[in-house]
């Protein structure tokens, strides 16, 4: 893989199995399993997406609901394994995917931001250094002493989001995050991306505010029912998009 390449999808496709008749209990599926006498419909997120991310790049990917967007950051992320194809990745990787994934609901604030910061393979040392900042930027020094299962999901995406985007990570994977809290504290969110960007982090971008995607990447990845429609720089795609939808 050419150096400068961070992220590289080659005929990517991913198969999910979903059951194709109603159970009346868990009970009833499970018996149902274990006799073999389940039937399943394949559904395909995403079929033979191929696309290169160059440093420093900001790809947003874009597509109505179900077009595959976030099946194609979780792929990229490790959290799903390809059904075929290939996903190389060169660098760390730091998901803001699924809001709270790393969290420990009944933990404190404080305890989840050392709790991820151990995910991210960062020592309790170095979190130490990056507490203040975590804090600051939240803007919840009120509330890291408060378990996060009290918190309102703004909350958690300004400490998610807080945390996920310590350090400079090679690759930075923000999948609607951006969406949930006030519009100033997103422009804060945006200023911080952009801030990363310069420093050489790939950003890998799902937004439904076309704006917003227009106002943060330079390339494009449209997904249409799981499929490729369009790869390529984002004032060209936007405008096609924009007239479609």
């Amino acid at each position: 893989m050419d150096k400068k390449t961070v992220v590289k999808v080659e005929d990517v496709s991913m198969k999910f199995n979903l059951s194709s008749e109603k159970f009346d209990s868990f009970k009833e599926y499970v018996i149902k399993s274990l006799k073999n006498q389940v039937s399943y419909d394949e559904f395909w997120a995403l079929k033979h997406v191929s696309f290169e991310v160059m440093q420093g790049d900001s790809l947003g990917l874009i597509g109505l609901n179900g077009s595959g967007k976030s099946t194609m950051l979780k792929t990229i992320a490790g959290v799903l394994k390809p059904t075929e194809g290939v996903v190389t990745v060169n660098g760390n990787v730091a998901p803001l995917i699924e809001l709270g994934a790393g969290f420990d609901f009944d933990l404190t604030a404080k305890e989840n931001v050392y709790l991820n910061g151990a995910l991210l393979g960062y020592s309790r040392k170095m979190m130490d250094g990056y507490y203040n900042d975590i804090v600051e930027f939240s803007e919840l020094s009120e509330f890291m002493n408060v378990p996060v299962k009290n918190f309102s999901s703004g909350m958690v995406s300004r400490l998610a989001f807080a945390i996920a985007t310590i350090g400079t990570p090679d690759i930075l994977i923000v999948d609607e995050v951006l969406s949930v809290g006030d519009f100033r504290f997103q422009q804060k969110c945006e200023g911080r991306i952009r801030r990363m960007m310069k420093e050489g982090t790939t950003i890998l971008f799902v937004s439904h505010s076309i704006e917003q995607v227009k106002s943060i990447c330079n390339k494009i990845v449209w997904l249409e029912k799981g499929r490729l429609k369009k790869f390529g720089k984002t004032s060209e795609i936007c405008e096609e998009y924009s007239k479609c939808y």
